[in-house]
């Protein structure tokens, strides 16, 4: 007959045995964020961490997925080159995150994604264009549309909306995302018969355009093309009108920030820019979206960055379920496999290169205010 110490121990044991897989089961799922959250381009950071937020503690209140509640570890990168990728080893030598989510910019993915890619973990970049960012390897997955797409886009709308027959064009040839999209709107602009009238670089941080826009100025221009980020787009608007030039100027989706019109004030009116989305849109899964995020973050206006974020989190939490597992590659598998999923920012569906294709939102400057202006279909 067994002591009765010894039956207490046994019947422990027999209850730590059935608590343990029932902790394990509990215990989070690890995911890594890495996004410019200070610096020159914090905005682009600090919003699509918004969205990132928003979207796991909604997941979470919902009771998680498999079982277990979703954690967020992630590092700000400062806007610095080098340190998305010193980012991304910490997320995967100490966090041991199960998947990756960042970067807005095309540049800090570039950085990022080989490492994401050597470790097998599954990286969503919310809204990196540039159609290398998943080059790089079959691990690496978008939720935006591509800069082909988008220098498309802007092409068609100088000529159709402008009526822009010679266009100067601005870019940074330090910036991976503004040389990209700078060629391929020239691949389509001058095709359909119009002119690159003349074509100036400048480097990231630049502060002072007159030179480059005194050039433009002479070229007798219908418009300018800036595909930069928004400091140095609201720059330029600013001098180009100091100097007298009145046309509209015009680029992509790195002049989304709600800080561009408080860099570029009233310089602004009369310029255009493609996005990804509009808090305007009046589809019910849009205005929902907007209600909570507004609700969440003490009545901030979401941007297109907020909602890639968003849906970037949901996609992966989708993926999840579908696999079953956190494992690397069973969750890439499923990641290649998303169709038709409904977010905020449009239904994604990744194609064969995991790169999601999606409609452009273009946005018209009027009265110091960022107004919807059309929808362009892929």
């Amino acid at each position: 007959m067994k002591s009765p110490a010894r039956l207490l121990t046994l019947a422990a044991l027999a209850v730590a045995a059935i608590a343990a897989p029932l902790a394990r089961a509990a215990e989070p799922i690890k995911i890594g964020e890495y996004a410019s959250l200070t610096g020159k381009e914090a905005g682009f950071g600090q919003t699509s961490h918004h969205g990132v937020v928003l979207a796991l503690e909604e997941i979470n209140a919902a009771g998680g997925v498999l079982g277990r509640p979703l954690e967020l570890a992630y590092e700000d990168n400062q806007t610095k080159s080098g340190e998305s990728a010193t980012a991304v080893k910490k997320l995967l030598s100490r966090d041991k995150v199960v998947a990756l989510i960042g970067e807005v910019s095309s540049g800090r993915s570039l950085e990022a994604a080989p490492i994401a890619q050597a470790a097998k973990i599954p990286m969503i970049a919310p809204a990196a264009t540039n159609p290398k960012v998943t080059q790089t390897g079959n691990y690496i997955f978008r939720v935006c549309f591509i800069d082909p797409f988008q220098g498309t886009v802007m092409a068609k709308f100088a000529k159709q909306d402008l009526k822009a027959k010679r266009v100067a064009v601005l870019s940074s040839v330090s910036n991976a995302y503004s040389l990209g999209l700078a060629k391929f709107f020239k691949e389509t602009f001058v095709p359909a018969g119009g002119v690159i009238a003349t074509e100036k670089n400048f480097s990231e941080g630049d502060k002072d355009f007159r030179a480059q826009l005194t050039a433009v100025k002479a070229a007798n221009v219908d418009a300018i093309f800036v595909p930069s980020y928004y400091t140095e787009a609201a720059l330029i608007a600013r001098q180009a009108r100091d100097l007298g030039i009145t046309v509209p100027i015009f680029g992509g989706d790195g002049w989304e920030d709600e800080q561009l019109l408080s860099i570029g004030g009233d310089a602004l009116n009369g310029c255009y820019y493609s996005t990804h989305f509009s808090a305007e849109n009046t589809d019910p899964v849009v205005a929902k979206f907007v209600v909570k995020y507004k609700a969440r973050w003490n009545n901030e206006v979401p941007g297109a960055f907020s909602a890639l974020g968003y849906d970037a989190v949901y996609v992966l939490a989708d993926a999840i379920k579908r696999a079953g597992t956190t494992d690397g590659p069973k969750l890439r598998d499923a990641l290649a496999a998303t169709k038709n999923f409904p977010g905020a920012s449009g239904v994604t569906t990744l194609d064969k290169d995991r790169n999601a294709s999606k409609a452009a939102t273009i946005i018209a400057i009027k009265g110091g205010k960022q107004l919807f202006f059309k929808t362009v279909a892929p």
